[in-house]
């Protein structure tokens, strides 16, 4: 059976969006999501939780993320979940981490506080980018100048 595997998280950015670049020159954003719930406990109590998602934004998805958003700022997010595995080097113990590929985004809101204390991001309209239906996993991670001969990343009402 084949399996699905798609994930739509709303939340804020914890600190600023962390770009960085391969070294065959693809762009790719780190992000870190709070994710908050409220519920109600079996007495009535108010209560909230915070759920901390690990993002990485790829190409030019990733560079207009880290261009135009800042911590704090609410994001809502489309991707796919990934399991990073590796060796600690200190323990040499097998780690794991659960994360998310970013395929699309929306900006949730458009503030437009420029310069408000760590840099607000300018006024934009609601913004959504996808990859195509039939790339493959790998397809977010490329675009058109991208030398790896991977399809470039089509994008569909973004503004600039």
């Amino acid at each position: 059976m084949r399996g699905f595997n798609k994930v739509i998280i709303a939340g804020n950015l914890t600190a600023d969006p962390e770009l960085k670049y391969t070294p065959k020159g693809t762009a790719i954003a780190r992000l870190r999501l709070a994710v908050n719930r409220s519920y109600k406990t079996d007495t009535g109590e108010s209560r909230e939780e915070v759920t901390f998602v690990d993002v990485d934004a790829w190409g030019q998805q990733g560079e207009t993320i880290s261009q135009f958003l800042r911590k704090g700022r609410p994001i809502l997010v489309e991707g796919r979940l990934k399991m990073d595995t590796w060796d600690d080097k200190a323990t040499g113990q097998k780690r794991s981490k659960l994360g998310v590929v970013l395929e699309s985004f929306t900006f949730i809101d458009s503030r437009g506080q420029e310069g408000a204390g760590s840099g607000g991001a300018p006024t934009a309209p609601p913004t959504r980018t996808r990859q195509p239906a039939g790339a493959p996993p790998s397809a977010s991670t490329s675009s058109a100048s991208d030398s790896d001969g991977a399809p470039p990343v089509e994008e569909d009402d973004v503004p600039f």
